[in-house]
């Protein structure tokens, strides 16, 4: 199996996967500014979960799509559900001396109240005025009702919140629906559809393929039609054909001393022409070039989580030698395997600040190797 030099990019399926370690394309975006706001006895389960899609999105590119930060809709620190307080960043008077930000999430819960707070309205209209975003977890659509930010719109909450919300707003429409997107207004009825709302607006900011990266990584554990849990794997998409998949779990369980086509043909009964059409129909590329990039990126996971050698990495990886491994390397990460290396021992041990700095060294480091 040769490493063809001049594709230095990965197909689709696996290029998600890779995604946080690639090298930076393209001109840096401004990351866009969210702030959470947190009710008295928000859900932390909720909160956690938008915060958490945010976190992974800035790690699947090289530099930062999202900031966040938090404001007690209140006073600070502001108590859970789970009973646990979170020191915020400030307060909605904070607002008084900076701008809003981007978008605007209002963090509800079980019990926060649905009474109308003031600020919290002058605070949602404000932001109404600059066309900005407006988002609530849970219940946290009832502060946008009060503000008169739904009216003749759809909404999603809590359905423990339903009849409330039909009998003080009859103008406003509830949904049925986990997840409601409405023009400028996004709105979410629990922790789990929390997630699903934030991966959704990620998608529209920053565009699919930063969606489909940050699912590679979070959605790992999702329960399957008959509620057992089964750790996910590239063949696991029910949208492909069975026998590539079958190929692909193949593939993924024979790294170490892979398989040629033809044997993969005798193993699923299948013509070596039909195996190339598979993989060229539904996954974009070859079973050879797929293969390798399997290889690669098992590899890039044994060199960044262990203390094995090169050697052992690419000989666990496939690889007939070092040298072999580390120009596949170069050509799909864009730096040496010894260099990606160094680079995570930094990020892992000095502040977060030194990450431009490792990328830079890096790419310096692999011009001249």
């Amino acid at each position: 199996m040769t490493c063809i030099k001049d594709k230095r990019n990965f197909s689709a399926l696996m290029r998600d996967t890779n995604s946080p370690f690639l090298p930076a394309t393209g001109q840096d975006e401004k990351p866009v500014e969210v702030g959470f706001v947190l009710q008295q006895h928000f859900s932390m389960t909720a909160f956690t979960a938008a915060v958490d899609t945010l976190v992974t999105a800035n790690l699947v590119r090289t530099t930062p799509l999202f900031q966040y930060q938090t404001y007690a809709a209140e006073t600070s620190p502001v108590m859970s559900d789970l009973g646990i307080e979170i020191a915020a960043q400030g307060t909605l008077n904070a607002f008084d001396n900076k701008p809003l930000p981007d978008l605007l999430i209002i963090c509800g819960g079980y019990r926060c109240s649905t009474q109308h707070h003031p600020e919290l309205t002058r605070i949602l209209k404000q932001a109404d005025s600059k066309n900005l975003l407006i988002g609530g977890l849970w219940n946290g659509a009832i502060a946008l009702a009060h503000a008169g930010l739904l009216d003749q719109l759809s909404c999603a909450l809590h359905p423990d919140n339903h009849a409330y919300m039909r009998e003080q707003f009859p103008k406003v429409r509830v949904s049925e629906q986990v997840i409601v997107s409405e023009g400028n207004r996004l709105t979410s009825a629990g922790p789990v559809s929390a997630m699903g709302m934030m991966l959704q607006l990620i998608g529209q900011l920053r565009g699919k393929d930063v969606t489909r990266a940050i699912r590679e990584i979070l959605s790992c554990d999702q329960i399957s039609e008959n509620s057992t849990i089964r750790i996910s794997q590239p063949g696991d998409n029910p949208c492909l054909p069975q026998n590539l998949r079958d190929i692909m779990e193949l593939m993924a369980a024979n790294i170490e001393e892979p398989i040629s086509v033809d044997e993969l043909a005798v193993c699923i009964d299948i013509s070596r022409r039909q195996i190339e059409r598979l993989f060229q129909n539904h996954l974009d590329t070859s079973p050879g070039r797929y293969y390798l990039e399997l290889r690669i990126t098992h590899a890039r996971r044994l060199l960044l989580q262990s203390n094995e050698s090169i050697t052992n990495i690419a000989l666990a990886s496939g690889f007939v030698s070092t040298s072999h491994f580390s120009n596949c390397y170069k050509d799909y990460f864009g730096v040496s395997p010894s260099h990606a290396r160094e680079q995570a021992k930094i990020l892992a041990f000095d502040a977060p600040e030194k990450k431009e700095e490792a990328d830079k060294e890096g790419t310096a480091k692999s011009l001249v190797s």
